[in-house]
């Protein structure tokens, strides 16, 4: 796996632009990873309703979950389906909007200096996540790790920045297995 620089994109990933993306204030670099976990409709593991609620191409009326989430305008900068297929949407050199509210590493606007990474989840299915998903996340870390050292240790789950708030990726993300990037 390689991320290139110039543009901000994995080259081994699948690409879909999103809208919901920015410049990040003065150009800064990336310093930490957000883990998320998302499924849309919650709990339904099949389809592309998440890339097309990240791509703004998701109706409301579709499903009746769909309809709170018609105002929203999210991204992330990748998406690992249970598969291991990865999915970019925004280039890590452009802030993706995932985090919403937070405070990391006693700094609020979290968007402004992380990666934010959704696996295909729900953060209270017990089953938790695939192999492959671990294998995939296992290398994209080390791979933006590579290009962004002051990454190094800096992957926090999404409850860990947004407490009360946000609960994935939830109990039954299983953190030893990215131990090989600490």
């Amino acid at each position: 796996m390689r991320l290139n620089l110039k543009n901000g994109l994995v080259e081994s990933a699948e690409y879909k632009a999103s809208p919901n993306c920015d410049e990040r204030p003065n150009n800064e670099a990336p310093s930490v990873i957000i883990v998320h976990c998302i499924s849309l409709p919650p709990g339904e593991y099949s389809g592309d309703c998440v890339e097309r609620f990240f791509l703004n191409q998701l109706s409301s009326s579709e499903h009746p979950y769909f309809e709170s989430m018609a105002h929203l305008t999210v991204s992330a900068h990748f998406f690992v389906r249970r598969s291991g297929q990865l999915i970019q949407f925004v280039p890590v050199n452009k802030r993706a909007w995932h985090a919403g509210e937070s405070q990391c590493l006693q700094r609020g606007r979290v968007n402004d200096f992380s990666i934010g990474i959704e696996l295909e989840g729900l953060d209270t299915d017990p089953n938790g996540f695939t192999e492959q998903q671990y294998k995939a996340l296992r290398e994209l870390v080390t791979c933006v790790q590579q290009q962004y050292p002051a990454i190094s240790n800096n992957v926090y789950a999404h409850s860990d920045i947004a407490p009360g708030r946000k609960p994935d990726p939830g109990p039954y993300f299983d953190w030893s297995k990215l131990e090989a990037c600490f």
